[in-house]
């Protein structure tokens, strides 16, 4: 099989392109990204360009594979309306571009933040991104258009991707020695780290199934407790202290994404990857403490 990536100079790809390489049934991988590869190996091929050029169908002309990771994740200064068009126009027109071209395993790399907030969340439940947080309404609003349009595809929900290639703005938060303040019991969050997130996808492509799937270690932790691993002191803030925060280094500086970011801390989120077990043969292979050491 040959596969197609978008996105393949991204953090992600970092641990996804050796893992396909590495695969004896990949015989090709080729990406497309804006940046130039980071990643070098006699099966893999890129281009730099944008994955919404028209000359995509071309491109993934035989490939049997597709899997998206181009994404805008974290907004910056870019206009709201252009973080739209990459992440949801352009997305959808990437899939009808790559079934034209016949591609027959179509994956899309969503995110648990989908769900906004609960417990022990299966895949059937509703999809209610937490407002004003972009990325995640965004991955919500690709995920119903693709169930609708794309029924074969296959969405992997993973919750926070965690590694030695994690994104800096979450390097950053687990390296600050601030963590807002809230009252007992502490919101629960999960993590999974990049390379069973690889894992995923090379056992999508292998199987046929479909649908989404959620990805998460077994355990959870609290924000407050994952940086008093790193820090002997830590200092507490109000919930609108760190909120103002975000607000101001977004807005000032283009730091990070938009403030709705924080909110997500304020949020438990926990979900059941019991799916992914029975249909993917996949757990995880760390607990959140491992994967948070190796962050």
């Amino acid at each position: 099989m040959k596969v197609f990536v978008t996105g393949s100079s991204s953090r992600l790809a970092a641990a996804l392109l050796p893992r396909l390489c590495a695969q004896p049934g990949i015989e090709q991988v080729t990406g497309i990204d804006l940046a130039p590869p980071a990643y070098h190996h006699p099966k893999f091929r890129a281009s730099v360009a944008d994955f919404r050029s028209p000359e995509l169908e071309s491109m993934v002309q035989g490939h049997g594979g597709f899997v998206h990771l181009g994404f805008v994740v974290l907004r910056g200064r870019l206009p709201e309306q252009a973080m739209f068009d990459i992440n949801v126009t352009g997305s959808l027109k990437a899939f009808h571009a790559a079934r034209r071209a016949g591609a027959l395993r179509l994956i899309h790399l969503s995110s648990a933040a989908v769900y906004g907030g609960g417990v022990h969340l299966r895949e059937d439940a509703p999809l209610a991104p937490l407002p004003g947080f972009l990325y995640a309404q965004h991955k919500a609003h690709l995920e119903r258009l693709l169930e609708l349009e794309f029924p074969e595809c296959v969405r992997l929900r993973p919750h926070v991707i965690l590694g030695p290639n994690a994104q800096p703005v979450l390097r950053q938060l687990l390296n600050q020695p601030f963590h807002v303040r809230f009252p007992e019991p502490q919101p629960l969050l999960q993590c999974v780290h990049e390379d069973d997130v690889a894992r995923a996808v090379c056992s999508a492509l292998e199987r046929n199934v479909r649908g989404a799937f959620n990805l998460a270690t077994e355990d959870s932790f609290s924000f407050r407790d994952a940086l008093r691993r790193r820090h002997r002191l830590t200092l507490p803030l109000s919930p609108s202290a760190a909120a103002a925060l975000a607000r101001f280094a977004w807005r000032f500086f283009g730091w990070g994404g938009e403030p709705a970011w924080v909110d997500g801390l304020t949020r438990t989120l926990l979900i059941n990857c019991r799916r992914a077990a029975l249909e993917l043969n996949w757990r995880s292979s760390r607990s959140a403490i491992e994967v948070l050491g190796q962050t």
